[in-house]
């Protein structure tokens, strides 16, 4: 009696260090593998066990052992083995004990004993705690008390740890797709303070994301210019309902850091709500709209220089004919032929202007068709510098391509509309000087450049050159065009499988070159 008397104020205080050190754990430990091997050592040392695992609940794959210790490699294996195969109808922990302890006798001929108890948190089971001990000494009442008593203490600690991974992978996954997503974002709290940034917006207002955290979304998004839409802080100063999310939108150049100009934006914001109807946060989509803005800019652009183009010369035709068909004038015929010829010049230059814009919708449509066949580059551009002698007047139009130039295989259609559009463009803006044509041959490809002694390009033009309707700004003061001609050019040429560009390199005027495959490449 004495001996019992002694021994219970013993397994008390064993009893509180564990819990206590459970309790600590439940409280320090958040990482889920490291929480469970600490309460795996816990419980094998309170009940003087050699070994023993954690078995975790997977909805997936069923009852997987997520730690253990003591244990053979072999008999690690079979007891996963013999837990994943285990009935679905037994689910009590009786029953799982019951047959734990038979597969165990079986396999160590009752060398083995163990006890199991289930980890419960908020009535759900999450998983099962066994200890082992290798004699035949049995698990007593008290070895089951004390592993019960701080079971369901685990059980919350191992699913905090669990809710804390899976919040951390939420994380790491938001993160990684707002990273990915190509627009900006910007996360703001209920009280519009920046919460969160991705790297593309960072990228569009130049700055780190530790300058932009906590700071008022008024005083981070800075809008100038022209605004169009509504403001976010004009939507949050009246009801939510109010406005449907295509309202809720605005547009306005973005002022950004590091001496960067204004950047075109357009910026839609969606609020998040909690189940109460209370305003969590407002994610702010920022689209950079340059492109598009351009694109408008072009566009206006161009059909002012389209009505423009179109105009003059169906002026001229009608001009003219009104006057051939007076009747009150008897007209000589050199007067009527140079009417006539005006009339053939300005029509010729409608269907040329009509013919690119006919391309440019084939190439927006999926491209050019091309029939190509062997073609002799040298004598093409020998017809076409005879062809334009009279429009060059003084300027000398001169071929340096060597006699033996070799053959392409190309569209001679689209190759001479390419050839023309550029000796017509030297011939446009280059007031005097010779246009030169000269060429080289290489094993697979050759090149071809025309040069002349005008104005050349601007450093700030070259970019944007080959730009669908794009024109200088000299250019579009001076000249008459529907800035077609490079675009289409260009076109023709990559449709073949070459290059073109402008040689920066060239200061006497302008200098295009390109190139063309000897043999038509499979691929075009």
């Amino acid at each position: 009696m004495s001996l019992r008397v002694k021994m219970l104020p013993d397994f008390r205080v064993r009893q509180r260090d564990y819990l206590l050190e459970i309790s600590r754990a439940l409280t320090e430990e958040l990482n889920l593998p490291v929480l469970l091997t600490r309460i795996l050592r816990i419980t094998v040392e309170m009940l003087s066990g050699q070994a023993g695992f954690i078995a975790l609940l997977d909805e997936n794959q069923g009852w997987q052992i997520a730690v253990h210790q003591g244990l053979p490699q072999a008999l690690f294996t079979y007891i996963q083995d013999w837990m994943a195969n285990l009935p679905d109808d037994i689910e009590s922990d009786r029953e799982r004990a019951f047959e734990m302890k038979k597969m165990l006798n079986d396999v160590s001929m009752g060398m083995l004993t163990s006890v199991g108890i289930s980890m419960v948190a908020q009535g759900e089971v999450i998983g099962q705690i066994y200890v082992f001990r290798l004699h035949q000494a049995s698990f007593t009442q008290n070895d089951y008390s004390l592993l019960n008593s701080f079971a369901n203490q685990a059980a919350i600690a191992v699913r905090n740890a669990k809710l804390y991974k899976e919040i951390s992978e939420s994380n790491l996954r938001t993160v990684a797709l707002l990273d990915s997503v190509a627009d900006g974002i910007v996360i703001l709290g209920p009280d519009l303070r920046v919460l969160r940034v991705n790297s593309a917006f960072c990228k569009l207002i130049n700055a780190s994301p530790k300058t932009l955290l906590d700071r008022p979304s008024d005083e981070v998004i800075q809008l100038q210019g022209k605004l169009k839409g509504i403001p976010i802080e004009q939507v949050l100063a009246h009801d939510w309902k109010r406005y449907t999310r295509e309202e809720m939108f605005i547009e306005g150049d973005m002022l950004r850091q590091g001496g960067l100009a204004p950047l075109p934006v357009s910026i839609n914001y969606a609020p998040l709500f909690t189940k109460d109807g209370e305003l969590l946060n407002v994610i702010a989509s920022v689209r950079d709209i340059s492109r598009h803005r351009a694109a408008e800019d072009m566009k206006t652009s161009f059909m002012s220089v389209i009505s423009h183009e179109l105009k003059t010369p169906i002026a001229l035709i009608k001009g003219y004919a009104s006057t051939l068909r007076r009747d009150d004038v008897e007209w000589d015929k050199a007067m009527i032929e140079e009417s006539l010829r005006v009339i053939e010049e300005e029509s010729d230059h409608l269907a040329a202007m009509v013919e690119d814009l006919l391309d440019a919708t084939r190439l927006q449509a999926g491209g050019l068709a091309l029939r190509p066949t062997e073609l002799d580059i040298d004598a093409l551009v020998e017809d076409l510098l005879r062809k334009h002698t009279v429009q060059a007047q003084d300027q000398p139009l001169i071929t340096h391509l060597p006699h033996d130039f070799p053959l392409v295989y190309a569209d001679p259609t689209r190759i001479n509309q390419l050839l023309r559009n550029l000796i017509s463009n030297s011939l446009k803006y280059a007031e005097e000087g010779p246009i030169e044509v000269d060429g080289q041959a290489f094993d697979d490809y050759v090149q071809i450049c025309i040069s002349d002694h005008g104005p050349g390009f601007d450093p700030m033009d070259v970019p944007h050159a080959f730009d669908r309707f794009y024109r200088a700004d000299h250019s579009s003061k001076t000249s008459k065009g529907t800035g077609l001609g490079l675009f289409l050019s260009k076109s023709i040429v990559e449709a073949h499988g070459g290059k073109i560009w402008i040689d920066e390199n060239y200061h006497k005027g302008a200098k295009i070159c390109f190139t063309l495959p000897r043999f038509f490449p499979k691929s075009v």
